[in-house]
């Protein structure tokens, strides 16, 4: 066959494919995973279901920051196709079991052009070029626990190859142990131990073949090549587990027993539209409906399983347990807890005994509630305690939860700095001349909102000191939160608009301008410290204005800049919805709106900041349907500026709510009125329960600003 014929026949086969499992109104044919892989959105692109273990996908060598999740729009070269990666994160890492078909020995790598890529919630495929001549289509797809993946190699390839590597991982991740075995012509099992973000992570695999296979071992355990005659088309599939090898087959029996491929591609692709389908929008603009189900869909990589299909999993304390409920992991809880969170409750409800279970189970064999758990392993990556505030907000929302054990664990965590929190307990504030790792704002305003969520769920419980600690930073001379030395002076050198200031950090990815904001927790409280509303709305109006120099040490995550708010970066997230509070929900309106057309688009760079793992997009989701929980526990969600004439939304239990919006277009982004269930609501806030029960509300948008919700007695 000739060359260019085999490339028509594949691209036309791929196109057709992808027309016949996508009729008009399935919600994924609205999704494009090319969005954030370009730019700073660091986001998984390649073959997965929702929450699912295996994101199987094109992984590519680790070139700088923008390559943490193994891929990058701007590369074209692969090393192969990895079973797990992370999406979003500013940490790179996984990357494990990569395979790579070759048509030669020496092949490593191999160059790409996107034009030969085609991906699909559920699906990826790409046509390969090998430099001595031939092509190979590679296709994958997934379940929850197994990758599968099809090649057809073309015909003047006599002898096809794939190669297994087990060393090459992304980012900090480094192989410590490996091996592989051939347990017969067709399978093949092995397992990679590895050290990096995750400093224990294990992995075991089986793979199994449609034809007989030779096992070639070409640089001891770490490199190995299965060699096949070529029978067109080769299809493997692979089982994964953190237990075992024994547990990866079993997954692989149970989730895909047979051998074909395009059933899993259907299933997989079902699977996300059902996820998809729990929120359905009505509007005449194609570009914001894509721009909201890829949104949607970036929401729902992770958190990903971390059991096996017999409830066995690796735990925190390097044991295998076994679990009565799907245990997860990636728990970005840092960025998450803001509104990936809050929106997992709306949408997820099933979801939360899990969320709850996985924390609590990790608190007991670890000792301390999940700060950022990956793999099994805790990663302390970025400061506070912000396990507390989910738990809190799930508390409060009536989800079950072990209350007696959670209150245990929100009392004995010290998250990710002892010393810290130990300084906080014994001053009422982090004093920075007894902080050596500085960053005693950051630290000391996390730790604020995880026990101001925490009083809020165990009232009378001791909390309450912790919860205003956060007053004790605020220079009310500068208007700004300041460090400050154990005697209580504020530290000398100060500059609102740097990241860091003679090498030294006082605030955690940001500058004082962008966390003056940060009490969420106790808005009404950071309002008195401004002497009132009038002082608060200025300073809050002038964020959105002031321009200043971040400095040569900021470091990248803090993109999305409209004056110094950054959208790029969570602690900025609530901000806009501050309006809210003071009898300005106009404001916010403005604002939302502003953040939303200027900070998210359908590129492929249509995200300003990396996507940590659904927080990104989960800020979109919510914002674009008209509401926002700012305070990260009790379920008041903050009404904004809907973009859409309809939405229903699939809270659980039979029931939906559905947000009715007239007169809205993109002059008319303020509300006029509010009804819910056919009565007038002048709140400029919803409460969780109103929705999780159904029912409609109905919303009235114009070009001016209205008197709704300026009267403080309906303000949150």
């Amino acid at each position: 066959m000739e060359r260019n014929t085999f490339r028509t026949i594949i691209l036309s086969a791929a196109f057709l494919h992808c027309i016949s499992i996508f009729p008009a109104d399935n919600y994924t044919s609205y999704v494009d995973p090319r969005i954030g892989t370009g730019g700073h959105g660091h986001v998984f692109y390649g073959a997965n279901v929702p929450f699912g273990f295996v994101q199987l996908g094109p992984t590519q060598h680790t070139r700088g920051w923008d390559w943490c999740s193994g891929y990058h729009h701007s590369d074209s070269i692969l090393i192969g196709f990895s079973h797990l990666h992370l999406s979003g994160t500013g940490v790179g890492e996984l990357g494990d079991i990569l395979f790579l078909p070759v048509n030669d020995a020496t092949i490593n790598e191999v160059t790409f052009t996107h034009d030969n890529e085609r991906c699909i919630p559920g699906y990826y495929s790409i046509l390969l070029d090998f430099p001595k001549g031939g092509q190979v289509k590679t296709e994958l797809t997934a379940t929850n626990r197994t990758g599968f993946h099809r090649y057809s190699f073309s015909s003047e390839i006599d002898t096809a190859r794939i190669n297994i590597d087990l060393k090459r991982g992304i980012g900090w991740d480094k192989m410590i142990y490996c091996d592989i075995h051939q347990l017969s012509p067709r399978k093949i099992s092995g397992c990679r131990l590895s050290q990096g973000w995750a400093n224990k992570q294990q992995v075991f695999f089986v793979a199994e073949f449609s034809q007989d296979v030779e096992m070639r071992r070409l640089n001891q355990d770490t490199l190995t090549q299965i060699v096949f005659k070529n029978k067109a088309p080769m299809l493997v599939k692979v089982g994964l587990s953190s237990v075992s090898c024994e547990n990866a087959e079993l997954n692989l029996k149970q989730e895909n027993p047979g051998w074909d491929f395009d059933s899993i591609v259907t299933k997989a692709n079902q699977l996300w539209n059902e996820q998809l389908g729990k929120i359905k929008i009505t509007t005449n603009n194609p570009s914001l409906k894509k721009t909201f189900y890829t949104s949607l869909y970036h929401t729902m990589v992770a958190p990903s399983t971390f059991c096996d299909y017999n409830g066995q999993y690796y735990g925190a304390d390097g044991k295998i347990h076994h679990g009565t409920f799907n245990n997860l992991t990636t728990l970005s809880l840092w960025d998450t807890y803001r509104a990936w969170h809050p929106l997992s409750t709306l949408i997820h409800p099933e979801m939360q005994n899990d969320i709850a279970q996985t924390m609590l189970h990790i608190y007991q064999e670890q000792g301390k509630l999940p700060v950022w758990h990956l793999m099994g392993c805790e990663t302390n990556c970025m400061v506070g305690n912000p396990a507390i505030p989910v738990l809190a907000d799930m508390i409060l929302k009536g989800f079950q939860v072990d209350k007696s054990l959670a209150l245990e664990a929100m009392k004995k965590s010290a998250g990710s700095d002892k010393k810290a929190y130990s300084l906080l307990t014994e001053y009422g504030y982090i004093p920075y001349d007894l902080l050596p790792s500085n960053e005693s704002i950051g630290k000391g305003m996390e730790y604020a909102i995880a026990y101001g969520s925490a009083d809020k769920a165990f009232p009378n419980e001791g909390f309450k000191r912790l919860a205003d600690s956060y007053i004790h930073y605020f220079d009310v001379h500068t208007g700004f939160m300041r460090a400050r030395a154990k005697n209580g002076i504020w530290r000398e050198s100060f500059d609102p608009f740097a990241v860091e200031l003679n090498h030294i950090k006082d605030y955690t990815e940001g500058n004082a301008w962008q966390y003056i904001w940060l009490a969420p927790h106790d808005v009404h409280g950071l309002i008195n410290l401004f002497n009132g509303k009038s002082r608060f709305a200025s300073k809050l109006d002038s964020l959105f204005i002031v321009k200043g120099d971040l400095g040569a040490d900021a470091p990248p995550d803090i993109t999305g800049l409209i004056g110094q708010y950054a959208h790029g970066n969570e602690p900025s997230h609530h901000v806009a919805y501050l309006y809210n509070y003071i009898g300005q929900q106009w404001k916010t309106a403005q604002r939302v709106r502003e953040i939303m057309e200027t900070q998210y688009h359908n590129g492929i760079d249509g995200l300003c900041g990396n996507e940590d793992v659904g927080q990104m997009s989960a800020w979109y989701v919510l914002s674009s349907i008209g509401i926002y929980q700012a305070d990260p526990a009790g379920g008041k969600y903050l009404f904004g500026s809907p973009l859409f004439d309809e939405i229903v939304i699939n809270v659980g239990n039979g029931n939906t709510f559905k947000i009715v919006v007239t007169n809205n277009n993109d002059q008319n982004i303020y509300i006029q009125s509010v009804r819910l269930n056919g009565k007038k609501h002048p709140y400029s806030y919803i409460n969780f329960k109103d929705i999780a029960e159904g029912g409609v509300l109905e919303m009235e948008m114009g070009m001016k600003p209205s008197k709704f919700g300026t009267k403080q007695k309906y303000c949150p």
